[in-house]
């Protein structure tokens, strides 16, 4: 059966979609994306993405889209793809312009929602590589949910070719950022720490959920201090997955400690 989708008011199939050629999402990543979770038929955190989501258009000077239209979408979604777990992602391009970069003067934005269900595995631990891409802190692009995701993409293809299962992105100064397409927890000094914005870290959904309830706190961490970490796992919207290596230094399991952060993230320890 053809998945379903929600393209800028309409319902139809995958197959039927089409995204004009002159979109600026696709000539030039213009435009902002949320990963969400799906779980009992839901988007349990909603708000939170719609959030970040109004935050992005602000930087990136892109017209809002209308947030009762986006949860009617995604409730419309839910029902007729019958998604009971998964993800959904929703993404927000400036819409179709002229050649070059300038935007036209009246924006258009062109808004799709995708969903997808789960595979309800347990992600397995992950072996980390440092990347020689870095992650700008400084700059404002690397706060939001940008389509320019080139640099992570680079830097997972070249971490799998090497071997690894992700990659491990510094900033300029050589302190810990973040993954490809996750945050990072470092079990350090006896507490969870996390990297701060300003050393490109994606102000993550999950990562925020975890500061305000005093499980991990912000600090930074330079790439010498990681001999001194015992545990780490990446955090995303959609999952929780144990570190067991970061290039030649091994990290232990802490499964008392994971089934609380499970626990606070996903209302289980084992989903």
């Amino acid at each position: 059966m053809t998945p379903l989708l929600w393209l800028n008011g309409v319902l139809l199939p995958a197959s039927e979609a089409g995204i004009d050629p002159a979109d600026r999402g696709l000539l030039l990543g213009d435009g902002l994306f949320e990963t969400m979770r799906v779980a009992a038929g839901c988007v349990p955190l909603l708000e939170r993405h719609l959030d970040r989501l109004a935050v992005g258009c602000t930087t990136l000077f892109l017209p809002p889209p209308d947030r009762a239209m986006l949860r009617q979408a995604v409730g419309d979604l839910l029902t007729a793809s019958g998604l009971v777990g998964g993800s959904m992602r929703l993404t927000v391009t400036r819409g179709c312009g002229p050649r070059g970069l300038r935007p036209p003067a009246q924006v258009q934005p062109t808004v799709l929602l995708t969903c997808a269900a789960s595979s309800n595995a347990m992600p397995g631990p992950v072996c980390l590589g440092v990347s020689r891409y870095r992650r700008d802190g400084s700059s404002p692009l690397s706060r939001v949910k940008s389509l320019n995701y080139l640099p992570m993409v680079m830097a997972r293809m070249e971490a799998v070719a090497a071997g690894h299962d992700d990659a491990l992105l510094l900033d300029g100064k050589g302190n810990v950022a973040e993954a490809s397409a996750a945050n990072i927890l470092l079990m350090l000094e006896g507490r969870i720490v996390t990297p701060l914005v300003e050393d490109g870290a994606l102000p993550g959904t999950s990562r925020a959920r975890l500061l305000e309830a005093g499980l991990c706190v912000e600090q930074s961490v330079p790439l010498a201090r990681m001999r001194e970490v015992r545990a780490a796992w990446l955090v995303s919207a959609l999952s929780l997955q144990p570190v067991a290596s970061v290039d030649a230094h091994e990290l232990k399991a802490d499964p008392e400690q994971e089934a609380v952060l499970r626990e606070l993230l996903f209302g289980t320890a084992m989903s």
